[in-house]
């Protein structure tokens, strides 16, 4: 059976965020494909018009769409939101495995902390922002998805941030007004291994939001935290070991 890996990057993000950990994989015998979620493909400051009243299902039926073209299920990787959309994925039986890196939670579990209002604050201080595009500032960026690497290469991935969809940020944020149960997941639904990754600087899905969403998936689920980690496990400090131990899980529960 070919070992075949999606990586689902996450809000603000294209598929080069995977640039450091495809290679890792690919070096252990995986083929790896890495889309760009509907709309994230347009330059960083020309958002498409209707990209703010994008759902995350619709990024879910273009993942779909992409999956049931392959010769067999793949494995799932996804970072952020894309952790939440993997899991989406797993719950409709397109995967052999899951894994979710710092992963906005479902609707089971209530995410809000001080640390991720604030990283939001601004956006949703704007009228409509459930519907309207939006991009972190440098300062947000640097305060909250990049807090553990450096601020030059902070800097750097962040002027390649797109424009993501205030739909999906509402759909994230508040799952109890999403009258079309976007985020809802019924654990029974998951039969596959799932691995919840966690770490104790992260500042958007802190450890103890990731641990809940952990457990309410304990059937399946293993959970990692790694201390001395932010959100930014695709590339900040230390990555390498959060990639091999994925890889080593993955070598376990789906090769």
């Amino acid at each position: 059976m070919a070992k075949v890996a999606v990586f689902i990057h996450g809000m603000w993000g294209t598929p080069d965020v995977w640039r450091k950990w495809r290679p890792s994989l690919e070096a252990r015998g995986w083929h790896t494909i890495a889309p760009a979620l509907r709309h994230h493909d347009a330059p960083p400051l020309a958002p498409p018009a209707d990209l703010g009243a994008t759902s995350l299902g619709d990024y879910v039926a273009d993942l779909t769409n992409m999956i049931e073209g392959l010769p067999e299920k793949p494995v799932v990787i996804g970072h952020s939101m894309g952790g939440l959309l993997a899991l989406l994925l797993c719950a409709r039986g397109l995967a052999r495995a899951g894994v979710l890196l710092t992963p906005a939670p479902d609707a089971g579990v209530i995410a809000l902390r001080p640390s991720n209002l604030w990283a939001f604050a601004r956006i949703q201080l704007n009228w409509g922002w459930w519907r309207k595009p939006h991009r972190a500032t440098l300062g947000e960026a640097l305060s909250h998805t990049f807090n553990t690497t450096d601020p030059r290469e902070g800097a750097e991935l962040h002027s390649t941030f797109v424009h993501d969809s205030g739909r999906a940020l509402f759909e994230i944020a508040l799952p109890w007004l999403d009258g079309s149960k976007t985020t809802t997941v019924d654990p029974r639904l998951v039969t596959v291994p799932l691995l919840f990754v966690a770490t104790d600087k992260d500042k958007l899905t802190p450890a103890d939001v990731v641990r809940r969403s952990a457990k309410r998936f304990g059937h399946v689920a293993d959970y990692v935290e790694y201390p001395g980690q932010g959100h930014w496990v695709p590339g900040q400090p230390g990555w390498e070991r959060i990639a091999e131990d994925t890889a080593a899980w993955l070598d376990g529960k789906a090769a």
